[in-house]
């Protein structure tokens, strides 16, 4: 039986090493981490294990016991220094591991601030990680003042939970408005409402030149020149994919790791899943940041590297949780010209429906999981409702029309 060696113990990873086991891989399976926990959730980190109401054992993807009872071989704190292809042997300090196929979920990586403009002040910090989240959590003391900069998903998140929690918060965006990237305007209008209905101010078109402090972050000088006063800094600027062994390895990178639609590398012996792939998409690539995405592609991965040949079709969807507000994806609104507004059946509810033309591409659901559903299975399903229809706020009629 060959032996399958997974590098990285992430979402994807641990998801593919469970899917290996299930499908009936009997051979040697060695999954490698460079973290010190077994495998954990990521979202609650910034969220409920933040705000107290998640202890660790709970961040757990399964329990530490599960990866020896089912004969994984699981490598904790363990970088990876290389790979090498030629003999099929993944790198370590001081060790070689010998694969017959090899999977790659290295996931991403936070984007920092060179040091130059302060990024290596003591007390600027990134949510990526267990350490990052540890590191940070003594800051929150209410009355502390902390400065975000970023206004996508990352930095409202934050953002939230800072507010709850009694702090000063105020969060920078250097785009005209918050999730420029990845929403509608009506959708940046509703989470800026919200935000300021709690007490965040948010300032946008706003750069950051620098920030301020001797040894620890102290402030941040803006474009305009204005200081802003806090106590510490966190970044959310982003997330890069992480490649560097897939580039030193002479993998192709486009974006991301670059998979075909099984999931397989430029090499045939070596596949890849997760935040770090770039995978087919309706004629071109995507890269897909998301928990569904890591497990639904690395199950998908799995059943190719034991001989399904079955293509992964992505079905996105995302989630994001803000004070009392559950905010829900569908879809993919790239190149939308057209947001349908549907007034939600409860007070807090509203929903925006993303349109290229007449084809519905996507939907944002604020505390609204039954307009979410209707539009996730319609999507699914390559429907298109006629935008007066969900305007009118009919579901039940959309889903027979």
């Amino acid at each position: 039986m060959p032996h399958i060696v997974i590098i990285g113990a992430g979402q994807a990873g641990a998801a593919l090493a469970a899917k290996l086991r299930a499908l009936g891989h009997a051979g040697k399976l060695t999954l490698i981490g460079d973290e010190a926990a077994p495998p954990y959730q990521r979202p609650p980190l910034s969220k409920k294990y933040l705000l107290g109401e998640m202890p660790l054992d709970r961040l757990y993807l399964r329990p530490p016991a599960f990866y020896a009872e089912a004969g994984i071989d699981l490598r904790l704190g363990t970088p990876v220094k290389g790979i090498d292809r030629a003999s099929g042997r993944v790198l370590l300090e001081g060790e070689e591991i010998a694969y017959d196929m090899l999977a790659l979920a290295t996931g991403a990586a936070p984007r920092r601030l060179p040091a130059e403009i302060g990024g290596a002040l003591k007390g600027v910090h990134v949510v990526r990680s267990l350490a990052d989240v540890d590191a940070m959590a003594p800051a929150f003391r209410p009355g502390s003042r902390v400065l975000i900069v970023g206004g996508g998903y990352i930095g409202l998140e934050a953002a939230a939970v800072a507010s709850r929690l009694g702090l000063k918060v105020t969060l920078i965006e250097a785009a005209p408005r918050i999730l420029q990237r990845v929403a509608a305007p009506e959708t940046s209008d509703w989470f800026r409402a919200l935000h300021a209905a709690h007490g965040v101010e948010i300032r946008e078109a706003t750069g950051l030149t620098r920030l301020v402090g001797e040894t620890g972050v102290t402030g941040a000088e803006l474009a305009d020149g204005s200081i802003i006063e806090a106590d510490f800094v966190i970044l959310g600027i982003g997330v890069a994919p992480a490649t560097a062994l897939a580039e030193a390895a002479g993998l192709t990178v486009e974006a991301g790791i670059a998979v075909d639609a099984m999931g397989r590398t430029s090499d045939p012996a070596i596949w890849a899943a997760g935040d770090c792939t770039s995978l087919p998409y309706r004629g071109g690539r995507i890269r897909l940041e998301s928990v569904q995405n890591a497990i639904d592609q690395a199950e998908a991965v799995a059943a190719n590297m034991l001989g399904a040949d079955t293509p992964y079709v992505p079905k996105p969807w995302f989630w994001s949780d803000q004070y009392d507000v559950k905010l829900q994806i569908a879809g993919l609104n790239l190149g939308y010209d057209r947001v349908v507004v549907r007034p939600g059946d409860r007070a807090g509810s509203l929903s925006h429906w993303y349109y290229r033309g007449a084809e519905l591409l996507a939907i944002d659901a604020m505390n609204d999981p039954r307009a979410y559903m209707t539009a996730k299975r319609l999507i699914e399903a390559g429907r298109s409702p006629d935008p007066a229809t969900v305007a009118a706020g009919d579901l039940k009629a959309l889903m027979t029309a």
